[in-house]
């Protein structure tokens, strides 16, 4: 999959991971970039024609699909995160975080999928598939889901020749995580890995040391990783 050439669709373009997708795509010569998001009046990006869609409104992806017929890339990016835990969170903002990181997503994919023959769908997934914290039971749980569902759909389309590329990181330096003080990765730096891997024909993209660290603790006792966590 070359990105010279390619028509992409960015989801949630407006802000963070998705607006530097969406420009680094054109900087690399894509042919036609779809900057999409629920409000399509923050999207401020030359060069990119911006579309509306909100990835939960299913008759919103219906008409996104329509009018973007030409796409081949599909990025996944939006997303939300809502502070919810699980056992004592609020359910109705559960709901969203699945609404949005899995039934959304699918949403958008199931569109999609038809015209993505030799093409690619990168998801913007987390480290945070591989593990959960207080504070973010709710967004872990959905982005397991959204692991999944990567893998799942990789099998499915492997005979119309579809690269299906989960790309995870632990916190890049966008709006969505500025209450985080830890590190934080730079997003271009994400970006760029993400692109490089689906130009690679890579099924998956480790963006950061976070994610590589998440991914190797899975392999041993997991209560060393949670006493680890503990004590940060």
């Amino acid at each position: 999959m070359q990105i010279s050439g390619a028509i992409a669709l960015v989801t949630g373009a407006n802000r963070g991971l998705g607006r530097q997708f969406a420009s680094q795509l054109l900087e690399r010569g894509a042919a036609k970039v779809y900057a999409t998001a629920r409000r399509p009046e923050l999207v401020d990006l030359p060069g990119a024609e911006v579309l509306r869609l909100d990835i939960t409104d299913p008759v919103s992806v219906k008409a996104a699909a329509a009018k973007a017929s030409d796409v081949n890339l599909l990025i996944n990016n939006a997303g939300i995160t809502t502070g919810a835990n699980l056992v004592g969170g609020d359910l109705n903002l559960i709901r969203r975080e699945m609404d949005t990181h899995f039934w959304g997503t699918l949403s958008v994919i199931r569109a999609f999928a038809p015209q993505l023959s030799g093409g690619a769908i990168l998801n913007v997934l987390s480290a945070l598939s591989w593990f959960a914290t207080d504070g973010a039971g709710g967004y872990a749980a959905a982005k397991a889901a959204a692991w999944n569902l990567t893998n799942a759909v990789r099998l499915e389309l492997a005979a119309q020749k579809t690269l299906v590329t989960g790309l995870h990181l632990g916190a890049a330096d966008t709006d969505m995580m500025a209450w985080y003080d830890g590190p934080k990765t730079d997003p271009a730096v994400v970006v760029r890995a993400a692109l490089d891997g689906i130009e690679q024909d890579k099924i998956e993209v480790l963006a950061d040391e976070w994610s590589v660290q998440t991914k190797t603790a899975l392999a041993d006792d997991p209560s060393k990783f949670y006493a680890a966590l503990a004590a940060l």
